[in-house]
Formats: structure tokens, C-alpha cells, sequence
């Protein structure tokens, strides 16, 4: 189907055997330039990529944002059925959000010859003074793979949640972290009340809402 004006939306209908055809796989880079590194990059990368119809694109320019890959870890304790949750400042909230410290998951970046289930435990003692016996994996996703290289790894992290709070995280860091303690209903209602409000920490949340039977079954 030929494209249309600019502006004009593209229609076409679908069979099931256009759905359960072969998804494209070539993609072309061109030409990649870097735009800025600090502790993150932001590249220019120029290429094509084949179509849905067959053939390539035409060259077409996009701005990524290259991070490290991360992991985040929702702290449960299956005996006293409690989440543990961290609250620390965010910039990418201030002027959106009613308040930028934001209510999160232990997480951390990927940054050195670790694999995640490593990192996993490092930051969970770091951020919340916490030592996972188990990890659970939940899922692994790409939270905005329309201009970011960003990985997630998510995982439930077994723990006593007793004596568990206060502040915590590394100084050299500029880590200013809160951590409390929350029954796994009060947790579940501030994800419905928006509260919270981070992809990482819904996705946990209801994760365990749908397995918490399962998962207590297993830890307990």
C-alpha cells in the first residue's frame, strides 16, 4: 500500500496469516556519531531497516540515549508477607510528579564484570542494609526502547524484613536513601493510588500480586 500525504494515517487490515508472518530482522547502520558522554551517552545513529512489506527503509536518523543495563529487586518477606521499598530524590520527576522522591525497588546499574543476580545482592545491602537468601526472577524488559538502550533486569528478593529501615547508601555516590518497611496490601493500594509511580515498582507489585500464593507456598 503506497504511503499517503504527510500527516495522513496509514490503514491497512490484517489476516492472521499477515500476524504469524516472520517478524523483519535486517537493520543497516550507516553512520554513529557521539553526541555527549558523561556518565551517560547520547549517540546519532543513521541507518535502515527492512520493512514489515519487505525491502529497507529509507536512511532514517535517531538520537539513543546509551545507559548501562539495570537491575531492580522488590525485598519481600514471605512470613510477615512485607515489601521493603526505598525513597530517594529523582530530577526526572521534579516538575512532573507532586514530589520527586519518588517510592522505588532496590536498583542499581550493571557497571562492571557483574552478572545481575551480583548486582542484585550488592545493592540491596548498599541501599537497605538487606541480605537476600533467594531471588526470584520476574521478567526482563526494555522500560523505553524508543530511544534508549536500557535493560532491566527484575527480581523478588527473599528477606527478613524484621528491624529492617532508616537511611542508607554510599556518600561518594551522593546516595541519600530512605528505606521502610510496608504490609504487602498498603504497598499493592499505593500502586492503585498512583503514589507509586515507577514502571519497575508496578510491574513488581503486581507481579507478586498475581504469584504471592505461589510464592509464599515455595519461601515459607
Amino acid at each position: 500500500m503506497p504511503w499517503g500525504n504527510p500527516g495522513e494515517i496509514r490503514q491497512q487490515r490484517f489476516s492472521m496469516t499477515d500476524i504469524t508472518k516472520a517478524t523483519p530482522s535486517a537493520t543497516e547502520i550507516i553512520k554513529r556519531e557521539e553526541c555527549f558522554k558523561g556518565f551517560y551517552q547520547l549517540d546519532r545513529v543513521h541507518l535502515r531497516h527492512e520493512l514489515f512489506a519487505g525491502g529497507m527503509s529509507p536512511e532514517i536518523s535517531r538520537e539513543v540515549f546509551v545507559r548501562h543495563d539495570a537491575v531492580c529487586v522488590l525485598p519481600y518477606d514471605p512470613q510477615r508477607d512485607e515489601v521493603v521499598l526505598i525513597e530517594q530524590f529523582r530530577v526526572g520527576a521534579m516538575g512532573k510528579a507532586e514530589t520527586p522522591w519518588l517510592i522505588e525497588l532496590v536498583a542499581g546499574l550493571i557497571d562492571k564484570a557483574e552478572v545481575p543476580e551480583e548486582v542484585a545482592h550488592r545493592e540491596g545491602e548498599e541501599e537497605a542494609g538487606l541480605k537476600f537468601s533467594s531471588l526470584w526472577p520476574i521478567t526482563r524488559y526494555f522500560p523505553s526502547p524508543g530511544g534508549s538502550t536500557e535493560f532491566v533486569h527484575l527480581y523478588l528478593g527473599r528477606c527478613s524484613s524484621e528491624g529492617v529501615g532508616g537511611l542508607h547508601g554510599l556518600e561518594e555516590e551522593a546516595e541519600d536513601i530512605r528505606v521502610t518497611v510496608w504490609a504487602y496490601e498498603d504497598a499493592l493500594q499505593a500502586v492503585r493510588d498512583g503514589r507509586i509511580s515507577n514502571a519497575a515498582s508496578i510491574i513488581a507489585l503486581q507481579w507478586l500480586a498475581l504469584n504471592r500464593a505461589e510464592v509464599r507456598g515455595l519461601w515459607l
